[in-house]
């Protein structure tokens, strides 16, 4: 005789095994996906950020930034610090180049619209440029908005894009600089090398702010970010000491009003809202 409470939990497996959707991305793309996420988590713990960083990606609504005309398009070479540098401890890596390349409106067509699909059409880019190193499947970054004013990050790779976003255009305030001026949206570092890696990151910022820069790890340094359109974007060459720390520095945002005064430092000020509004 049949044991009716184990036919019916073999029946209520066997129900699920039946439910369980076929994977929405190939193989090779999930273990891509997941090697992005551990370059991040590995980032974000450098930071010192809070439980509330290790959620997806974050954006902003923010109607009042002006929007420009079209995209960052010229080359900005950024090697030249824009702070002196005062003297400190050598440190375990070298950030080797911070020049970044204009993306052509094409290839930045082609890039929105592989990362946004059907809603490509309702965006247009304020910053696309390419980075001075590459990843296997990093290349650059794409910032674009849309007319609510709804900013999104698409990462390049030739004439395709991707976001870690999903969807790639959710809206979210929970990380923000002291003041409400700055706004953070994809950060990571991923191996383009033995010892090399491409630091890569983007966000916005209120009227309030006339500069943003970079600085990495305990390096004072500062390296200008590509401005545009109300949104801003990083991108570095890192090689890290091959007898310290194997892992990249974490880069730390910097903002500047008109005038010339800090008046954000990432390193010394909270990100992270408690709530949202």
């Amino acid at each position: 005789m049949s044991d009716p409470v184990h036919d019916t939990l073999a029946d209520r497996l066997r129900l699920l095994g039946t439910q369980m959707p076929a994977p929405a991305l190939p193989a090779a793309e999930i273990r891509r996906r997941a090697d992005r996420r551990r370059h991040r988590r590995h980032l974000r713990r450098a930071l010192g950020a809070t439980a509330a960083c290790a959620a997806a990606t974050l954006c902003l609504a923010l109607p009042s930034v002006p929007h420009s005309p079209g995209p960052q398009q010229g080359a900005v070479a950024t090697e030249t610090p824009s702070v002196p540098a005062s003297p400190h401890p050598p440190a375990a890596f070298t950030v080797t180049s911070t020049t970044t390349a204009p993306i052509e409106a094409g290839a930045v067509a082609e890039i929105l619209a592989s990362c946004l699909g059907s809603d490509a059409s309702q965006y247009h880019a304020v910053i696309a440029v390419r980075a001075p190193v590459a990843s296997p499947d990093t290349d650059g970054v794409v910032v674009a908005v849309n007319s609510a004013g709804q900013y999104v990050q698409c990462e390049s790779k030739g004439l395709q894009g991707n976001s870690m976003s999903s969807p790639a255009t959710f809206i979210n305030d929970r990380l923000w600089g002291t003041g409400h001026l700055i706004s953070f949206f994809d950060s990571f570092s991923t191996p383009t090398g033995a010892g090399q890696f491409l630091s890569l990151g983007a966000g916005h910022y209120t009227p309030d702010v006339a500069k943003v820069t970079i600085s990495y790890g305990d390096d004072p340094t500062q390296y200008p970010a590509v401005m545009a359109g109300g949104a801003f974007a990083y991108t570095a060459a890192v090689s890290t000491d091959p007898d310290g720390n194997s892992f990249p520095p974490a880069p730390y945002v910097h903002a500047y009003n008109a005038d010339g005064k800090e008046i954000y430092n990432q390193k010394t000020q909270p990100t992270v809202k408690s709530a949202l509004r």
